[in-house]
């Protein structure tokens, strides 16, 4: 276990899918990270990568050939390299190996940096290709955050609160987790999602067209709670399990396969594109009070 601290906050990190197993603020003395029970879902926070969600039939085409992958990829089943340490920072990273050729026809070097500065928590994801040609991939977050704080408070206290007035709808996903073509309507002038658990009985709430850069978890209660601020994920989920105590906030480069999907890598929804020896770059952090 990697442990990351000063004197707000104290973050562990595992190794095993270089995932967030703890974010304790000191200050509050309170615990804001998901706590993994398995009778709901047994993940914290995962990273997906090298894709977003699952593919149609568990599979992709890429230069006449099958590939199948599992949901959001398997960077979050393999075990990361730790590297440039510090009580405030530390870099976690992976390359390709036969295994993940097998799924992933591509060399690539994976990194996820953690670092904290006050009471924020940072997060950054870099992408290299060190292959001869194009690579596709794509990479997201999936954070669950403790809901209710505190105790004595309940699931129904809390909202989402976005820092734009919104105007967006979300994007339904079948039984087998694609995602439609049509919004249905949403968020219709509105910054303030309140929270309940039948929001997710349908799975996740998923969008495409939101302006906000930043999401608070908020309460009615007392004055805890968090800001998710992102820059350049374009797509957005927002989750929990049936009946759990949790709220995903999952900013995405990349989706899940729609409907009409061709199943070919190059022509997928939001995939990106990395020249040889391109570096890419996404950071998304956490302030928690």
């Amino acid at each position: 276990m990697v442990t990351l601290t000063n004197e707000h906050l104290q973050v562990n990190i595992t190794p095993e899918g270089a995932e967030l197993q703890s974010i304790y603020n000191k200050q509050t003395g309170l615990e804001y990270l998901w706590d993994g029970n398995p009778e709901f879902w047994g993940k914290k926070s995962p990273t997906l990568f090298p894709i977003v969600g699952g593919l149609k039939n568990g599979s992709y085409e890429f230069e006449d050939k099958m590939y199948a992958m599992g949901r959001h990829g398997f960077a979050r089943e393999m075990t990361f390299e730790v590297s440039d340490q510090t009580n405030h920072t530390a870099t976690f990273a992976i390359k390709a190996t036969e295994e993940t050729l097998k799924k992933y026809p591509f060399q690539f070097l994976f990194s996820i940096t953690y670092a904290i500065e006050g009471n924020q928590l940072s997060v950054t994801y870099t992408v290299k290709n060190p292959n001869t040609g194009t690579m596709y991939f794509s990479v997201g977050a999936h954070p669950a955050f403790k809901v209710p704080l505190v105790q004595g408070d309940v699931y129904e206290d809390y909202y989402l609160a976005f820092n734009t007035t919104e105007n967006a709808g979300i994007y339904p996903l079948t039984a087998d987790g694609l995602v439609e073509l049509e919004p249905m309507p949403y968020l219709e002038n509105s910054n303030k999602l309140p929270l309940n658990k039948a929001l997710f009985y349908k799975d996740a709430l998923v969008f495409k067209e939101l302006k906000s850069t930043a999401i608070s978890i908020l309460n009615n209660k007392n004055s805890h709670g968090l800001t998710y601020s992102y820059q350049d994920f374009p797509y957005m989920g927002i989750w929990a399990a049936k009946n759990a105590d949790f709220v995903c906030i999952e900013p995405w480069c990349g989706i899940a396969d729609n409907v009409a999907t061709t199943s070919q890598l190059i022509e997928k929804e939001g995939i990106n594109t990395l020249a040889p020896n391109e570096i890419f770059t996404r950071t998304w952090a956490i302030e928690m009070f």
